[in-house]
């Protein structure tokens, strides 16, 4: 009708049909069948997707998550979530993406570093949903776990090398162990001696293990 962004055909009068983004369509009284154009908000879309695909990624694992799933629980097409973001892996990448936000700890004293990490740390596993996806997922996923290991590689270790006084391929492996297996074994497995730990509990705990990894006398 006009430039108003509805059009109407002849149909039989019927249930209401209603989809959340694009048209809907609506049959009304006395046989007319109306399309009306909805506006999408393509920044708010795309951030649902991300959020669904997040959590379908890590339920379900990389393999078994569908561009259909992610659209179904978006209430779009799955050609929609194709055009923002192309293919599976395209999708993934998009929503495994995430940054660490670790300061040079050159500078820092030893009995200090601990404390300055591990809120960090927290931040990332309690308030980043991105994080916990991929960690799920990388438990069955070599694509997630390549991820994995590349978030640790290219934002984490460059910053605990400053720390390290010797060994640091030795300490900066047997950290990030330490520091994935502890994310883990307390919110993918929920283990409940860890998982029923307060921050300020787990942190006192841990806190002498990271100082001991990073910059601790080696074995000899």
């Amino acid at each position: 009708m006009g430039g108003t962004g509805v059009s109407a055909t002849t149909g039989r009068t019927g249930a209401v049909v209603i989809s959340r983004f694009g048209r809907s369509e609506q049959r009304v009284p006395y046989g007319r069948l109306v399309t009306v154009t909805r506006p999408r908000n393509a920044a708010q879309t795309r951030a649902d997707i991300l959020s669904a695909a997040r959590r379908r990624f890590g339920a379900e694992g990389y393999e078994r998550t569908t561009l259909r799933a992610v659209a179904a629980d978006v209430g779009v097409d799955a050609a929609l979530v194709f055009r923002y973001f192309g293919s599976k892996q395209d999708l993934f990448a998009a929503a495994a993406d995430f940054e660490i936000d670790l300061p040079d700890l050159s500078s820092v004293e030893p009995d200090d570093v601990a404390g300055i990490l591990l809120p960090r740390f927290f931040a990332v596993w309690e308030e980043d949903e991105t994080f916990l996806a991929l960690l799920r997922a990388a438990m069955t996923s070599p694509l997630a776990a390549d991820a994995l290991r590349n978030v640790f590689a290219q934002q984490v270790a460059p910053k605990l090398l400053t720390a390290t006084p010797d060994n640091p391929v030795q300490r900066i492996g047997l950290m990030g162990a330490f520091v994935i297996g502890l994310a883990i074994t307390r919110y993918v497995l929920v283990n409940p001696p860890v998982a029923s730990l307060s921050r300020e509990e787990l942190s006192r705990w841990a806190a002498p293990v990271i100082k001991q990894l990073l910059i601790g006398p080696a074995p000899t």
